[in-house]
C-alpha cells in the first residue's frame, strides 16, 4: 500500500482508494479529502522505469492504469489538471475486470497539453487516437470536460508514487444505464446489474435517483427496479 498523499486538485470532496495492483482488490477503504487547486509530489518517479514496469504487467487493467498514472503525472507537473479516466476503462475499474477494454478513454479539455505529455511517453497520434505501438496501448480523449456529472470522482493510488482520477461510480452508472435503454445495449443492462448489485449499499441513491429522473436521461423506473432487484 502507497500513503495518501493530500493532492490538490478542485475545490471537492473525492474519494480516494489505495489500490495496490499487485495483490489488493478494488476499494479497500475509502477516505474523503478537501483538494484545492494544483497538485503537489515529494517523490520523483523515473519515466523510463515506469514504462519498463509497464511493459512487464500482465494484467491489462494494471497496466492500463500505470500509464495513465504515468499521464497524469507529467500532466500536474506541468501545471496542468489531471485527465479523468471514463467509459470502458472506469467500467473495467469498478467491475474487477469483469468487462474488458482495449483502449483507455480520458476526459480532457487541453488537448495541446495531453498531446504533448503523450508525445513525451513515445505515443503518436493517429487518427482520434494516440497509439503506443511498443507497448499496444491506444489513449482517446472523447469528453473535454464531466459536465453535469456531480458525483465524487474516485482517485486510485498506485505504487511508486503514481495515481490516477476515475469517474465516479453514480455517473458511470447512469451513462451505462442510459446505453442500456436509449441504445439497446445489452452489455451495458448486464454491467450496470452487475455494478449495482456489487456496490448497492455504498451508492449516493439520492444523486442518482436525481439524475436518473432528468428529461435527457428518463431511467428513473430502470434504476429503481435494479435497486429492487434482488434485495
Amino acid at each position: 500500500m502507497t500513503r495518501v498523499q493530500v493532492c490538490r486538485l478542485a475545490q471537492t470532496y473525492q474519494q480516494t482508494t489505495m489500490l495496490s495492483i499487485f495483490g489488493a482488490g478494488i476499494r479497500p477503504f475509502l477516505i474523503c479529502l478537501v483538494s484545492w487547486s494544483f497538485c503537489c509530489y515529494h517523490n520523483f518517479v523515473n519515466i523510463n522505469e515506469i514504462l519498463a514496469k509497464i511493459r512487464g504487467m500482465q494484467a491489462p487493467l494494471a497496466r492500463q492504469l500505470y500509464m495513465v498514472g504515468l499521464i497524469t503525472r507529467i500532466l500536474e507537473e506541468r501545471g496542468k489538471p489531471a485527465p479523468v479516466l471514463i467509459g470502458g476503462l472506469a467500467l473495467s475499474y469498478y467491475s474487477r475486470e469483469v468487462y474488458f477494454t482495449s483502449d483507455i478513454d480520458l476526459a480532457y479539455s487541453d488537448l495541446e497539453a495531453l498531446d504533448a505529455a503523450l508525445g513525451s511517453l513515445g505515443f503518436v497520434k493517429r487518427g482520434r487516437y494516440w497509439v503506443q505501438d511498443e507497448l499496444d496501448i491506444a489513449v482517446e480523449a472523447p469528453a473535454g470536460s464531466l459536465a453535469g456529472e456531480d458525483a465524487p470522482v474516485e482517485t486510485v493510488e498506485l505504487e511508486g508514487g503514481l495515481r490516477c482520477v476515475v469517474l465516479g461510480l453514480e455517473d458511470l452508472i447512469i451513462d451505462r444505464l442510459n446505453a442500456c435503454k436509449h441504445w439497446k445495449s445489452e452489455i451495458d443492462c448486464e454491467m450496470t446489474e452487475i455494478l449495482i448489485a456489487r456496490y448497492r449499499d455504498e451508492l449516493d441513491w439520492a444523486y442518482l435517483e436525481r439524475k436518473a429522473g432528468l428529461p435527457e436521461n428518463d431511467t428513473l423506473a430502470e434504476l429503481l427496479s435494479l435497486r429492487n432487484k434482488g434485495r
